[in-house]
C-alpha cells in the first residue's frame, strides 16, 4: 500500500468517526501532533519559508509541498493567490506560513523572482541603525539644513522626492503615532516608498526604507544603491557631533 493511498484511508476513517468532511478531516490529520504554535514572521514581507520551518510548522518539507502545490497549479497557471489559499484552506496551513511556503515553491520553479511580489512588480528594503533616538532621525528629515547635508553624497532625484514629501504643499509630513514610531508614505517616480522609522535599545534607531512597485529586478539594483548611499549618509550625520 503506497503512503498516498494509507493517508487516504486514514482521512477517510477519521472523516467516518468524527462527521467531518474529507477536507476538514484532512486539515486535522495533518495538524502536527506536538508543534507548538508557532508566530508570524515580523516582517510581512519576508520571503519564502526555509525546510526546517516548514517541517516545524507543518509536519512535512518543501518536497511535499512543492509536490502539493505542482498538482494544484501546473507551471503557476493559478497564481499566487489561489495557491497560497489552497495550502491554506485545503490543508490547514495558517495563512503567514502558507503564504511562505507558496513563494518558496514560486520561487523553486521559477514563477516568482527574487524581490518580486505576487502581482508581478518588485520590492526592496533597505535598512540601517543608527546612533541616535526616534526624535533626532525625525528632525534629520524634517529639517532642511539637515536633510541637505546628509543627503549630500545621495541621489539628487531622492533628495527632491524627500524635500517634496516633507517641504511641498501637499506635504502631510512625518506620521508619529508614538514617542518610538515614525512613518512617511510618498511617492517617488510613480512608485510608492514607506519610510518606517522604529526605536531601539540602547537609544538606536532602525530606518528602513521599503520601496514597492517596481517594474523590474535592474530597478531593485538601483534602488538598493541609492537607499544605501542616502542612509550611509545619515548613519554618518547622526554620528557626528552637531
Amino acid at each position: 500500500m503506497t503512503r498516498d493511498h494509507k493517508l487516504k484511508k486514514a482521512i477517510r476513517a477519521r472523516s467516518r468517526k468524527t462527521g467531518e468532511s474529507y477536507a476538514a478531516a484532512r486539515r486535522q490529520y495533518l495538524k502536527p501532533a506536538t508543534a507548538a504554535p508557532v508566530a508570524p514572521p515580523k516582517n510581512k514581507k519576508a520571503g519564502g519559508m526555509t525546510e526546517a520551518s516548514a517541517r516545524r510548522v507543518t509536519g512535512h518539507g518543501l518536497d511535499h509541498w512543492f509536490a502539493v502545490l505542482d498538482a494544484f497549479s501546473p507551471g503557476g497557471a493559478k497564481g499566487h493567490t489561489a495557491a497560497a489559499r489552497h495550502v491554506a484552506h485545503d490543508h490547514g496551513v495558517p495563512g503567514w506560513h502558507a503564504q511562505g511556503i507558496t513563494v518558496a515553491w514560486e520561487r523553486a520553479r521559477g514563477h516568482r523572482a527574487m524581490n518580486q511580489s505576487c502581482t508581478g512588480t518588485f520590492n526592496v528594503s533597505v535598512s540601517r541603525v543608527v546612533p541616535a533616538d526616534v526624535a533626532a532621525v525625525a528632525a534629520a528629515f524634517q529639517e532642511r539644513a539637515a536633510r541637505t547635508r546628509w543627503l549630500a553624497k545621495a541621489d539628487p532625484a531622492l533628495a527632491r522626492a524627500l524635500a517634496a514629501a516633507l517641504d511641498g504643499g501637499k506635504s502631510k509630513g512625518l506620521k508619529q503615532a508614538r514617542q518610538d514610531r515614525v512613518r512617511l508614505r510618498f511617492r517617488w517616480d510613480e512608485r510608492t516608498i514607506e519610510l518606517r522609522v522604529d526605536g531601539k535599545p540602547g537609544g538606536k534607531t532602525s530606518v528602513v526604507a521599503d520601496n514597492m512597485e517596481l517594474p523590474d529586478a535592474a530597478a531593485v539594483e538601483r534602488r538598493r544603491a541609492v537607499w544605501k548611499d542616502a542612509l550611509d549618509g545619515l548613519k554618518e550625520f547622526l554620528s557626528s557631533p552637531r
